[in-house]
């Protein structure tokens, strides 16, 4: 069976609500963020830069959530236009859109929950981030007006991109993307889905439901 190297509230759900979706077989295992387990030996071994997800499959470890995604769909083939398909260079712009978008939560979350002291964020930096993330939010209610899924049908790119949506509207309030906001109903309204957010235990980073940018 597949071993998921997992952290509650990280990137990694997105692996284990593909591998729900996939009906594949997995193991969680739990690693903390705050602990200092992910710089240990043990875990480099898996992942070396020490990050969250890594997953054991097929006799090998794959890290990085994009990687492991397209891993998954390409040697299950589902969820993923096939490869030279005209919809595939679709998939991979939001497979790694969705990418795109989560390092500006990155650092974000950085700056709002995890320095310490609070003299040490930069406000400039996080005004210019949450602008940032608006503007990759537009363009995503764009695409996501008059259609249920970020390509004709659910892919594993609605996997990447839905993850980040929670997280957005931590630091962006939800007015004004409808589009969204409905997107993120019919995902949590999937079997699959709810599987998953089941087995990968409660969040971890949030303790605030929407975070107030102040001068600081």
């Amino acid at each position: 069976m597949s071993v998921l190297h997992h952290v509650p509230g990280s990137r990694s759900l997105r692996v284990l609500w593909l591998l729900e979706e996939l009906g594949e077989p997995v193991d969680l295992r739990i690693w903390s963020l705050t602990d200092g387990s992910l710089r240990s030996p043990e875990f480099r071994a898996l992942s070396p830069a020490g990050r969250i997800p890594a997953l054991e499959i097929d006799g090998r470890v794959i890290f990085e959530s994009g990687a492991i995604v397209e891993y998954l769909t390409e040697t299950r083939g589902r969820l993923a236009p096939a490869p030279g398909s005209a919809e595939r260079a679709d998939f991979l712009e939001w497979l790694h859109f969705a990418e795109t978008q989560a390092n500006i939560l990155q650092s974000l979350n950085i700056h709002h929950i995890f320095l310490r002291p609070e003299s040490a964020r930069s406000v400039p930096l996080m005004r210019l981030d949450t602008k940032r993330l608006a503007v990759t939010m537009q363009a995503l209610e764009a695409h996501l007006t008059g259609r249920n899924w970020i390509l004709r049908d659910f892919s594993a790119a609605d996997c990447m991109l839905a993850f980040n949506i929670d997280a957005m509207f931590r630091f962006v309030r939800a007015e004004g993307f409808p589009a969204i906001a409905a997107y993120r109903a019919r995902v949590q309204a999937r079997p699959a889905y709810q599987r998953a957010l089941e087995r990968a235990g409660g969040d971890t980073i949030y303790t605030q439901e929407f975070y107030e940018l102040t001068d600081g």
